[in-house]
């Protein structure tokens, strides 16, 4: 998922998309284990991804603290 992506979401997405995408994370780190995933490097993809959208929630929450101040 892009940035650009992420931008279009509303923050109740954001929250949402956040969890779903930390549950396949840890899905995929535990099929990782028990047998070697065909791209290992989806972990990381899957990583970067739960990042970007913390990182615009965190974003949205700091502008919104400004706004209400």
């Amino acid at each position: 998922m892009k940035a650009a992506e992420i931008k279009e979401l509303t923050t109740e997405e954001i929250v949402e998309r956040i969890g779903v995408e930390e549950r396949e994370y840890q899905e995929m780190k535990l099929n990782h284990v028990v047998s070697p995933l065909d791209k290992p490097s989806s972990l990381t993809d899957k990583r970067r991804t739960i990042a970007r959208l913390k990182t615009m929630l965190a974003e949205r929450q700091m502008s919104n603290q400004d706004t209400n101040k």
